[in-house]
């Protein structure tokens, strides 16, 4: 073992796959890329961190509601470049040549060209103003199956990524386990 940067050794941890998070404020929708997200519980309950600085932020304080959309990596570029501009003064959606789907439960569209889409609703901003973290309830779910690339994206915070390979099943050797109270 070698001693490495510990302010790179959150890449070892990474919560989940970068993500686009789709938000819309007085008609007009918008989309960052962002790669702090998290599985919160199974319920389910996600978690998302935001700089205060971006646009999208102020979005999600005021409306309480978002699309967490899950890109697969034929979309990277696109993905990076979302990330590199913003929603202020560019409508993502056109420039990146996305579908907007209209959702079931939120007015923030959905992503067409993403594997899959979660409506949610902000349900907890008590750490919003110390570590920027929106808690979501996810109020429905939406998958392309018939999408041939599955594959998602992994940020390393350096401007690489991994990308995920192949799916194994272990599903016979999982233990089910219960609750002993």
């Amino acid at each position: 073992m070698k001693a490495f940067p510990l302010d790179r050794a959150f890449q070892f941890i990474e919560p989940g796959p970068t993500i686009l998070l789709s938000t819309s404020y007085k008609g007009k929708s918008n989309l960052m890329t962002l790669s702090w997200s998290t599985v919160i519980d199974f319920t389910p309950i996600f978690g998302c961190i935001l700089s205060p600085g971006d646009y999208t932020f102020e979005i999600l304080k005021k409306t309480k509601e978002c699309v967490i959309a899950i890109p697969t990596v034929d979309l990277l570029r696109t993905v990076v470049d979302i990330g590199n501009c913003s929603g202020i003064d560019t409508d993502k959606y056109t420039r990146f040549k996305l579908t907007a789907i209209k959702g079931k439960y939120v007015n923030a569209p959905l992503v067409k060209e993403c594997l899959a889409n979660i409506e949610c609703k902000v349900i907890d901003t008590s750490m919003t103003g110390k570590y920027g973290l929106f808690v979501m309830e996810g109020l429905k779910a939406w998958y392309d199956k018939t999408r041939k690339e599955q594959r998602t994206i992994h940020a390393n915070g350096d401007g690489t990524f991994k990308v995920d390979g192949r799916t194994r099943d272990l599903r016979e050797k999982m233990t089910k386990w219960t609750s002993i109270i």
